[in-house]
């Protein structure tokens, strides 16, 4: 079955376990490709970069991770965000540090 991207604009979108997750506010494309890549929930306005990357984790859907489009779209639930690489580990353990200091934002 084939569906316009037009018509994915303003759909329900739900995990497999039935949790409302939002709207299709818009579609991200990946024009080399030829594919879609995410669907965003809300508009993208960010005043930084930073900002940027967060509402792109926090209010996209992964279109890979999308199970079902129909009059609602089904995704799996940890579509919300992408896989991220993990971090290096030093080559070195550092002194161990009590629960504040690990979690104490800088200032």
């Amino acid at each position: 079955m084939t569906i316009r991207l037009s018509q994915l604009i303003g759909l329900d979108v739900y995990t497999d376990s039935a949790t409302f997750i939002g709207k299709v506010y818009d579609i991200i494309l990946d024009l080399e490709k030829g594919e879609v890549v995410r669907l965003t929930l809300e508009p993208i306005r960010a005043s930084s970069k930073e900002d940027a990357k967060r509402i792109f984790k926090e209010k996209t859907v992964l279109y890979k991770s999308v199970k079902a489009v129909e009059k609602i779209i089904i995704a799996s639930p940890s579509s919300n965000v992408e896989p991220e690489p993990e971090p290096e580990k030093p080559a070195f353990e550092s002194k161990h540090m009590p629960y504040s200091y690990r979690y104490r934002r800088p200032a």
